[in-house]
This record gives structure tokens, sequence and C-alpha cells, in this order.
């Protein structure tokens, strides 16, 4: 019996270790070299206030504002006039305290079917085209891939990605900033400061089902375990970066769609730069376009795939490369 069991132990590693050459094989195989930086034509314009075609800037020139407010919006038509409605509020106020205060919100429309760009450009009209600035991708590209283009086009010293839903109250980026600041020195000017939801995590589990908080647990320690170690929430959509962290993570990103995120600071990690995870206000807000089951499967394969991807040497992370 016991040399039966022994057999079947040794079956069953036999049987996980081939699994995984196997997984390894496919990802490797399955893998994109590099991430595609290409912008269609359409793509490099923004419309002035006016109507009229200028030219997106770059996040390789020099800064010319102090923050930049990258909020990817598909199908959003009905939330972000909420969302918008905060933030410029707050942002409009703290440049009436503080005029040497500079800002531009980059809404990022990721191929909406609705009409998020029309909403979108009447804060344009209304704010001017220096403080808001409307970005229509040309097809999906997933909530990384329109940040990714957002914080390209952006001109901020300091490059905050935020919802377009306004789960998270806006007047908390200072919480970030703090953050920011209490990590200096930065090595190469480079620090980054996400909001965290961690502290809200037994209030959230008595309004799941144990179907979800399963799955919630079991996607945290799939983070821990395979890619990101110290941050107890990845996903919250309230991150702010140095203009030079923002250059360098963003420019070694593969993944575009929902697990981008973890992806994105394994980079960080990778490269050493210092990151503070902090406490901020959220509220969860219909509509959400997670599906649950099926969104954290795709994250869990994505999770998997990074990091046999990086351990592969079918993605490797190299210095910063500008967009073509």
């Amino acid at each position: 019996m016991a040399l039966l069991l022994l057999q079947l132990a040794v079956l069953g590693a036999a049987l996980v270790a081939a699994a995984l050459v196997l997984i390894s094989i496919v990802a490797f195989i399955t893998a994109s070299k590099m991430p595609a930086l290409h912008q269609h034509e359409e793509e490099k314009f923004f419309l002035n206030a006016k109507g009229q075609k200028e030219t997106l800037p770059s996040i390789w020139d020099s800064p010319t504002k102090q923050l930049s407010v990258v909020v990817p919006s598909y199908n959003e038509e009905k939330r972000l006039p909420v969302m918008m409605d905060e933030a410029l509020g707050y942002l409009e106020k703290r440049q009436k305290r503080d005029p040497a205060f500079t800002y531009e919100v980059i809404v990022v429309d990721d191929g909406s079917k609705d009409q998020t760009s029309k909403v979108a450009f009447k804060y344009c009209q209304k704010y001017g085209s220096d403080k808001v600035r409307v970005i229509t991708l040309v097809k999906n590209r997933g909530k990384g891939g329109a940040i990714r283009m957002g914080v390209f086009s952006s001109r901020g010293e300091k490059i905050l990605m935020a919802d377009a839903d306004g789960a998270t109250k806006f007047p908390d980026v200072e919480k970030l900033e703090k953050g920011l600041k209490d990590l200096q020195p930065w090595p190469n000017q480079m620090a980054i400061a996400c909001g965290s939801r961690a502290h809200l995590e037994k209030e959230s589990i008595a309004q799941r089902s144990y179907f979800r908080t399963l799955l919630m647990y079991g996607f945290h320690f799939l983070v821990w375990f395979l890619c990101v170690k110290g941050i107890r929430d990845t996903q919250c959509g309230f991150k702010l970066f140095t203009r030079e962290a923002a250059s360098r993570t963003f420019s070694s990103l593969h993944i575009e769609r929902w697990a981008f995120d973890v992806e994105l600071l394994y980079i960080a990690q990778f490269f050493k730069i210092p990151i503070a995870e902090i406490a901020v206000n959220w509220t969860e807000i219909e509509g959400s376009k997670l599906v649950p089951f099926w969104s954290w499967l795709q994250m869990g394969k994505d999770l998997l795939f990074i990091r046999l991807r990086y351990l592969t040497g079918a993605w490797r992370l190299e210095q910063t490369r500008k967009m073509n």
C-alpha cells in the first residue's frame, strides 16, 4: 500500500511538472516580444476647444504641468460626468488656492461604442484644451493600453491614473502625493504611490458571496506568489507616478487588459523603483465591466503567463524606448 501511494505521488509530481513545462512552452511561443507602441495616425492628434486638430506631446518631452490625470474610458458616457465634475472641481479650487499649481486631465476613449468622446469633449470646451484633452483610440486596446496611450501623451511632472467611475475620492490624490514625498530621495527620479483598498477588505467580505471571497483570496495569493511582493492591493485604479517612473514602466508593459497593474508593479520592482501603498477612500460604483468568474480566470492566466514569460526570457526588461 505504501509503495502504491509513493508511485501515485511520483506520477502526480511528474504530471504536474509536465503540465508546467507545457504551459511554459505555450507561454513562450505565444508571447509578443515587445510592447506594441504604434499609434494610428488619428491617435497622434487631439481636438482643441475650437474643434481644430493639434499634435499630442510626448512623455519624452520636458514636463510643462505639475500634474497629469489620465482617465481610461470605455463606454462611460453615463459615469464619466460624475468623476469629471469632482476631479475638475477639486483641481480648479486647488489652482485658485495655489496659482502656481498646473494640471491637465486626459480622457482616453478606448474605442467606445457610445458617446464617451462627445461627453468628455464638452469639458474640453468648458475648461479649454490646455486643461482637458480627449484622445479617441481607433479600436479598443484594453484599460492598460488606454492608460499607456494617455501616459505617453502627458505633460505632467507627476502622472495620476484614475478610473472613470469615480470610485476613489479625487482629493485623495494629496495622500498619494505625500506618499511619494515620503519615498524621497527617489532613485533616478522614479517613485510610485499606489492607492489601496486593503483596509476595506473586512467590510467588503461581509458584502460578498463566499465564492467571490474565495476568488479574491486566490487572486491575492497568485499575485504574491508569482509576481508582486509587499503590495496588498495591486488593482486599485488610483496610482501616482513620477514622470520618469511612468515612462520606464509603461514602456515595458505587455499586458493591456485586466492584469496590467500587476505587470506594471512587477516591472517597477524589477527596476527597484520605490513604491508606497496608501489607503484611499473607495466606493463600489454600479456598472463594472468585470464579469466575476471569467475576469478572475483571465487574470489568473495572465499572472501565470507574466511570470513564465519573464522566466523563460520571452519577455525581457530593457531600457525605455521611444514611441515610433
